[in-house]
């Protein structure tokens, strides 16, 4: 009886093993299930000097240096693959600290020309950080998304708005806009 048993449950797994589809050998290939996606953090800069009012071009102050320090901090797990700063001295200054801890450096952007062919190109499915204005930030966000979501500037005593936006090749793009003080 035991014998029995035995031989059945031999039997079993020798028919259910047998018995398992095997794979076709002209399938064709299926999809990937993920694509590429490119992350984009978008940032202002941080606190700018505005006593002299005729300076169009300030450095940050003591407050504003801190919080470029902050930001480091905020990013320390982000393995960014690129950096881009406007060409002013605040956003390079809000940049320079990240930039730094990722030994990265600064790649600089025309504020005049956001989501370039260029920038697309050199930031596909990559992690990259850009720093840019009140009156950029929230547009070149739009402009990589390929909508208006954002539909006003930062407000001038805003300066820890982070927007992250993933782009991926089949559309399925998402958003986050987080306040970081």
């Amino acid at each position: 009886m035991k014998k029995n048993i035995l031989y059945l449950l031999l039997s079993l797994v020798f028919i259910a093993t047998s018995c398992q589809q095997q794979p076709q050998k002209n399938q064709e290939k299926s999809e990937p299930k993920f694509d590429k996606i490119s992350t984009y953090y978008f940032i202002r800069h941080a606190e700018k000097d505005t006593t002299d009012t005729e300076n169009h071009n300030p450095a940050l102050t003591a407050e504003g240096k801190q919080r470029a320090e902050n930001w480091k901090n905020v990013f320390t797990d982000v393995d960014f693959d690129a950096i881009y700063s406007s060409d002013f001295i605040r956003t390079k200054e809000t940049a320079q600290p990240t930039a730094d801890s990722k030994n990265l450096a600064i790649e600089i952007y025309d504020h005049t020309q956001l989501n370039s062919e260029e920038f697309q190109k050199a930031t596909k499915g990559k992690k990259v950080l850009v720093v840019g204005h009140t009156n950029t930030t929230p547009y070149f966000a739009n402009a990589v998304l390929g909508e208006d979501y954002f539909k006003n500037d930062i407000d001038e005593t805003q300066h820890g708005k982070l927007f992250i936006v993933q782009v991926h090749l089949k559309g399925e793009n998402t958003i986050q806009n987080l306040t970081i003080n």
